[in-house]
């Protein structure tokens, strides 16, 4: 009688329906037949030339793509563009954060557009450590900007290249530029040393910078504010436009303690607030006094210049990075000697020499 009373309370389980796996077949297929197909390098060219924005976004993305065959692509398509580009003032935007970078692009941005400008803002976000995505997207905070027909924006993944600015993003400007966009800013991620690459690719760098945030002079790297050639202090509005006006005070002096720039140019402080709009005008106004400043001094046209010498070299180091590392078995060859130095049978320095000579005599990894 007990035998049966367990048995009768043992749990029994029927065997169900295999579920079904997280993304039916028929939705693969279906993305599969309408998914964008990659068109010809002369396509992409001439849409471009003509404005097309999709077009344009497109081939940022065939750009900043790491496949092979999207590769050879992109080569075409800069080549085709590369003739049309050149004619826009690039201005770098960077800031300690919550400055209110995007606040004050959207701002200024429009009133660019107003006085019947095209403006291209190329927005490098932070890569999310797992994903490698963006996780900021500017788009999604610049909603009036987004909506102006005269504009293009597009926020770009760092993928955690050079503390920030996307691997691409100089050949994006040029897609923009050969789109008709004749002023582009590019946005960084804030103070750090993305701001060394950025300032060799643009014609104007603007530094925004908080008041009453502490130690003004302290808040900053000296070297970051030697490459500004204009200093804005935003959200001079309500009871901060005093602490605005003693910041400037302080900017402008110590300003005076750096040596002079290679661009003659005197770098200024301004105030402003992008809600209000205070000041705005006067920060694009002396972008234009800037520009005819170092036009007529010979200063944008050589700098233009050294800037491609310099993109040109940091392009064949990435190359020979690349090339470094895809090698086959290179991975397990690295593991290999990283173990070996962990454990102390191998200096570092040995290791990277041993490895270094493969490399040198085409051999591969064991």
């Amino acid at each position: 009688m007990t035998k049966k009373k367990k048995e009768s309370k043992t749990l029994k389980v029927q065997e169900g329906i295999e579920p079904p796996g997280t993304i039916h077949p028929d939705a693969v297929e279906k993305f599969r037949k309408h998914r964008k197909r990659l068109l010809e390098a002369g396509d992409y060219v001439n849409g471009i030339l003509s404005g097309d924005r999709s077009l344009l976004s497109q081939a940022i993305t065939i750009i900043e793509s790491a496949l092979p065959n999207h590769q050879e692509l992109a080569r075409e398509i800069i080549r085709g563009c590369l003739p049309h580009a050149g004619n826009s003032v690039r201005i770098g935007i960077t800031g300690v954060p919550g400055v209110g970078k995007s606040t004050f692009i959207e701002s200024l941005g429009i009133r660019i557009t107003k006085a019947g400008n095209r403006l291209a803002v190329l927005a490098i976000d932070p890569s999310s450590e797992r994903s490698g995505g963006s996780i900021m997207g500017d788009k999604t905070r610049m909603e009036d900007l987004s909506s102006d027909p005269n504009s293009f924006i597009r926020p770009s993944s760092s993928g955690g290249s050079l503390g920030g600015v996307a691997r691409k993003t100089r050949e994006n400007i040029i897609l923009c530029e050969a789109c008709g966009f004749n002023v582009v800013f590019i946005e960084t991620v804030g103070v750090g040393q993305s701001e060394t690459a950025v300032h060799s690719m643009v014609d104007f760098f603007l530094l925004l910078m908080l008041a009453g945030a502490g130690d003004e002079l302290q808040g900053i790297k000296r070297g970051i504010m030697e490459m500004a050639d204009a200093i804005a202090i935003t959200k001079a509005d309500g009871s901060n436009r005093e602490k605005a006006g003693r910041a400037r005070a302080e900017y402008q002096n110590a300003l005076h303690l750096f040596p002079a720039p290679d661009s003659g140019w005197t770098p200024r402080v301004m105030t402003c607030s992008a809600l209000e709009g205070g000041g705005l005008d006067k920060v694009w106004e002396t972008v234009q006094e800037y520009m005819q400043f170092t036009r007529e001094n010979e200063f944008f046209a050589n700098n233009r210049r050294q800037q491609a010498r310099y993109w040109m070299y940091e392009f064949i180091h990435e190359s020979l990075r690349s090339h470094f590392y895809e090698q086959a078995g290179m991975q397990e060859q690295l593991q290999s000697l990283e173990n070996q130095v962990l454990s102390g049978s191998k200096s570092s320095f040995h290791a990277a020499m041993e490895i270094l000579e493969m490399y040198r005599q085409g051999k591969k990894p064991a």
